[in-house]
């Protein structure tokens, strides 16, 4: 009876066992394809037209040839296209002979006002898939996009978007030395399956991004100046209009008004190197500032599983710029630094303490106290800015792309941390004691590197209270998915019982 039940027990198990294979065998997604394997094109050496005959359309011709497709360029006037600025493997025909050699993709690299002047060949088209390049000339949304209006043209024709975003440059190299992603958007799915098995053939990385209705958005995409620049440039300009306002007012207006001493000579070259280490040293703190508050919000609420306030998800996103621009600064101020003994008031300076060391009488002056802190504070700022550099490195694509994300993350949050710590120091031992003598605060004012050193200070005495255990705990716990009792209050605490055995029936 045993050996009867044992035996039923396996055979039941070796069942399910090939049941889960059959079930991992299927894609968890319909109809997906897998990444590393592109369907095969059409079985042959398939024909490719290209109606129009500009820089856009020669690239385009040599990456196709390049990678096995037969191209057709169709052309308004043959004549005029000059030889040799096609290969020789490009077949050259007027715009109707193009169409009609395509087995099924058709290129238009021609400009939108160009449109209305195929109409003639809409029979011809009828059934072609015609891949619209097109940009949008400014931005700002109109009635249809340039894809919606080609639609409207050729109804019986399939319209995709796609193409749009890639250079006629990284045509010509090829996929490895610019952007792989090539978008598209269409409301055939057929057709963008087309399009992006050539894509793939190329050697880009397809990107589906829905139907037609996308195409003016897509098309808006090369027009954007640095879009996620903008915050971070213009806060970093603020900061060193108000350093440098805040050094001038300090420095130079208040001692010519009381003193008549003349300092404008500074604005040139002494206030801007002033101005660019507060600036970096403050926008640094901002690069790390917003994770500090998204941290509390997540200890505050006891959950992951809240939105951020818009403000802060757009600060988030923003914080490679504020690095970037950072170490723009940084590494201008050390510029600035190595320039100081080539300025002829520094001779002008060494001149008159020579002379006045003559004419007191010292021979060998030597101030102990003077040489460390020199040296001390010159050497956290240049460990300062090196790490600062590996972090802007390691902060381009191409370098961040072969990093693991435990390596990206100790580069950018560990070694950060590290940068933001010399660069302060470098401050503090600037300052020395001269932040607690009177002469120090003139008319008042403190200087401008104590105003820089303070939110950096405030960052990482935050991020210090992190690291405490009963807090870094807690924060670790909400991260993988554990939420207070006030905001999921069924037990998450599920009790296992070593050795437990169904009940036989």
């Amino acid at each position: 009876m045993q050996c009867e039940e044992r035996s039923g027990r396996e055979t039941s198990s070796a069942e399910t066992v090939v049941a889960m294979s059959d079930e991992m065998s299927v894609a968890l997604l319909p109809n997906a394809e897998a990444p590393d394997a592109p369907p095969p094109m059409a079985p042959g050496r398939p024909t490719v037209a290209i109606l129009g005959s500009g820089d856009f359309s020669r690239s385009l011709a040599v990456r196709l040839v390049a990678c096995g497709v037969s191209v057709v360029v169709g052309s308004r006037c043959v004549k005029r296209i000059a030889p040799g600025l096609f290969p020789d493997a490009v077949e050259l025909k007027d715009q109707e002979g193009a169409v009609a050699r395509a087995d099924r993709l058709v290129f238009l690299a021609l400009f939108p006002e160009h449109y209305p002047s195929l109409l003639g060949l809409r029979a011809s088209l009828a059934g072609k898939v015609l891949v619209d390049v097109s940009n949008a000339v400014k931005l700002g949304r109109s009635r249809l996009s340039n894809a919606e209006q080609l639609a409207e043209m050729f109804p019986e024709s399939v319209v995709v978007k796609g193409f749009n975003v890639i250079s006629a440059w990284t045509l010509q190299t090829g996929a490895q030395d610019g952007n792989r992603q090539v978008l598209l958007c269409s409301d055939s799915v057929e057709g963008k399956n087309e399009v992006a098995q050539l894509a793939r053939r190329m050697g880009f990385h397809p990107v589906d991004l829905g139907g037609l209705c996308f195409a003016q958005d897509l098309e808006s995409v090369p027009l954007g100046l640095f879009p996620l620049w903008r915050g971070p440039v213009l806060t970093t300009f603020l900061l060193f209009l108000f350093f440098y306002g805040y050094g001038f007012i300090r420095g130079i207006l208040l001692p010519y008004l009381a003193n008549k001493r003349n300092a404008f000579y500074r604005l040139a070259f002494d206030l801007v190197n002033e101005s660019l280490p507060a600036v970096a040293l403050v926008t640094l703190a901002l690069v790390y500032l917003p994770g500090l508050f998204a941290a509390w919000l997540q200890l505050w609420r006891g959950t992951k599983y809240q939105r951020f306030p818009c403000w802060l998800e757009g600060w988030l996103l923003q914080r490679k710029q504020l690095g970037l621009l950072s170490f723009l600064c940084a590494a201008l101020h050390g510029v600035y630094s190595l320039c100081l003994p080539l300025r002829t008031a520094a001779q002008y300076r060494l001149i008159n303490a020579a002379y006045a060391q003559v004419k007191a009488g010292a021979e060998e002056p030597w101030d102990e106290l003077g040489v460390w802190r020199s040296d001390l504070y010159l050497s956290f700022g240049v460990l300062g800015l090196g790490v600062l550099s590996l972090l802007a490195i390691t902060s381009l694509p191409a370098v961040g792309n072969i990093l693991t994300w435990r390596e990206f993350t100790f580069v950018q949050s560990g070694l950060g941390y590290v940068a933001l710590t010399l660069s302060v120091t470098h401050t503090l031992v600037f300052g020395w004691n001269f932040a607690f003598s009177a002469q120090a605060y003139a008319f008042y004012m403190p200087p401008s590197y104590m105003l820089a050193v303070a939110l950096p200070c405030a960052v990482l005495v935050c991020r210090c209270f992190l690291l405490l255990p009963c807090i870094s705990g807690r924060l670790a716990r909400i991260r993988r998915g554990w939420e207070s009792t006030r905001k999921c209050p069924v037990s998450q605490h599920h009790h296992v019982v070593a050795n437990s055995t169904c009940p036989e029936v």
